[in-house]
């Protein structure tokens, strides 16, 4: 059995030279993070993770680096404000060889509390790090810490893959506080109301979807959860609100051909009547992220429709998505694995969908780029896009050549920025 103490107690059991690791985004045990930032003994304390959910004040203390696997607004945060953060180039299927080998001292999770026979629900994340949880509580020089909480929902994975840790299986068992960062649905507006409209003209009745995170997959759901069509299935990296929304519509009978009847995913983020719903819901399995984004796995799925994001694409149909003026702004995670997937799928396509200017007024520029400049970080080679979509149309670039595509990404830029688009597409015919 675990010994069950406060967060202040577990927190104290990390020493200042330490390594701890966590899972990402709602896999951070909120209530023990809060309490090691109130620490300021840290000497050499690495921290390995990835879009952090959660408040603390740990990684502005000196003597902590804290390496991550994928940016969000709390690393954003934290690099700005000149903190220690340090990103990892790594797709998110890596995250587990990648802790394998770094095998940190101390593993820590959050979870639902134990049920009648003392399994713990691993709640809103599978990801990569189970095997690691599982090896740090069986080693005697390793820690593994557990943090449940009521608002934690008890999800389930499948057979062969229990979603689940056993409470014989840890150390330390937290009764904290917190419970999961709830993130409300993104506002749609008028733009990604217009390429969401572009966007479902390539979703067939019958598609297996995956959806991320923002305006534009929230307004795609919204839109397939009120149309005509419908028997879609669920196959995605995170589960969120609008794939709620189109269960509550009655549009998922997920007999896609693989997994049928379950939704899949190997993490949930969302809003708190997300995780309610989540809760006891037989209709969605979380899996392992070997299980989840290997696009071979993915071709045992029918008509696989991806819908991921860009930051910017130029004419031969590069991506860069993760980085942003030469800064970290997030990070690969799964979309190579949901861009490049769908190619292999009957039927299938991933969907490319973003605004074709950012900025407003003079400080407004295209997002399509005759070409990237020198030292550009790409995220996605030309020769992995299907479908580009902005408010202005889609394109399909799989079978063009390098002068069609230039062309046909001209065709859906901002009217104000597509007579150079044009030129710079004719020079490369």
């Amino acid at each position: 059995m675990p010994r069950e103490l406060s967060a202040a107690d577990a927190a104290a059991l990390i020493q200042p030279k330490d390594q701890l690791a966590s899972g990402l985004g709602p896999a951070w045990p909120p209530s023990l993070m809060a309490a090691l930032g109130q620490r300021d003994d840290w000497e050499d304390l690495t921290v390995d993770g990835a879009l952090i959910t959660t408040g603390t004040e740990l990684f502005n203390r000196k003597g902590v680096r804290y390496r991550s696997g994928f940016f969000g607004p709390i690393e954003r945060y934290v690099a700005d404000a000149g903190g220690n953060v340090e990103y990892v180039p790594a797709d998110f299927r890596r995250f587990g060889p990648l802790l394998a080998e770094i095998k940190p001292r101390v593993m820590a999770t959050a979870a639902a509390p134990p049920d009648a026979d003392g399994w713990c629900s691993l709640a809103l994340h599978a990801g990569g790090t189970i095997p690691q949880l599982r090896d740090a509580g069986a080693d005697p020089d390793r820690l593994l810490i557990v943090e449940v909480n009521e608002g934690f929902p008890r999800t389930r994975g499948l057979d062969g893959f229990r979603h689940a840790l056993h409470i014989d299986e840890i150390d330390v068992l937290v009764r904290g506080e917190l419970g999961p960062t709830a993130i409300p649905p993104r506002e749609v507006d008028e733009t990604a109301r217009a390429i969401a409209a572009n966007a479902i003209k390539h979703i067939a009745d019958g598609s297996t979807l995956q959806t991320g995170i923002g305006a534009v997959p929230e307004a795609i759901s919204s839109m397939l959860a009120a149309g005509s069509g419908g028997n879609y299935g669920i196959h995605t990296e995170m589960f969120n609100d609008g794939l709620m929304k189109l269960h509550l519509a009655g549009k998922i009978t997920n007999q896609k051909g693989f997994h049928d009847g379950i939704s899949i995913c190997t993490f949930a983020l969302g809003s708190r009547e997300l995780y309610d719903w989540l809760d006891d819901n037989d209709e969605v399995a979380l899996l392992p992220v070997d299980q989840v984004n290997d696009p071979h796995i993915m071709t045992r799925n029918r008509k696989m429709v991806t819908v991921n994001g860009a930051l910017a694409v130029d004419l031969y149909g590069q991506v860069v998505a993760d980085t942003l003026g030469g800064k970290q702004f997030s990070g690969t995670g799964g979309g190579e694995d949901f861009v490049s997937g769908p190619a292999y799928v009957v039927g299938g396509t991933s969907l490319l969908c973003f605004a074709s200017t950012a900025g407003e007024g003079e400080n407004r520029v295209s997002r399509i780029l005759p070409q990237f400049p020198a030292g550009t970080v790409v995220t996605t080679p030309r020769h992995q896009l299907d479908v580009v979509v902005t408010e202005f149309g889609s394109v399909d670039l799989a079978t063009l050549t390098v002068a069609e595509r230039a062309r046909a990404l001209a065709s859906i830029a901002h009217p104000d920025f597509r007579p150079q688009l044009e030129a710079a597409a004719a020079a490369l015919s």
